[in-house]
């Protein structure tokens, strides 16, 4: 990461912080599976709270991480950047092979 400026370091520090909660993840990886979704349905699969899917979901779009369109009375939410799935998916890619290396010494 040379030469990357401070201030950047800070706000990827931010973004990795708002993706190390399980919670968040779960909520990301509904909406993306779900392509959109309401908030409703969204708590009940991700098996979160309304109240907590809502918190955060709103710390997300804050951040720029998910968008959300109004359809009548129905909010609907959906994954804003598309580096996030990329980059979860090099997440777990990564620790499918640490696991299967682990497996193997086992």
């Amino acid at each position: 990461m040379a030469g990357v400026p401070a201030a950047m370091l800070d706000a990827a520090a931010e973004r990795f912080r708002l993706l190390a909660d399980p919670t968040r993840l779960r909520l990301l990886n509904e909406l993306e599976a779900a392509d959109e979704i309401p908030v409703g349905e969204l708590a009940e699969r991700a098996g979160v709270g309304l109240s907590n899917t809502s918190k955060h979901l709103h710390q997300l779009e804050r951040a720029g991480l998910v968008g959300r369109r109004r359809v009548g009375t129905t909010i609907l939410y959906r994954v804003a950047d598309p580096v996030i799935p990329q980059l979860c998916e090099i997440v777990c890619a990564s620790l499918r092979r640490r696991y299967a290396a682990l497996a193997e010494q086992a």
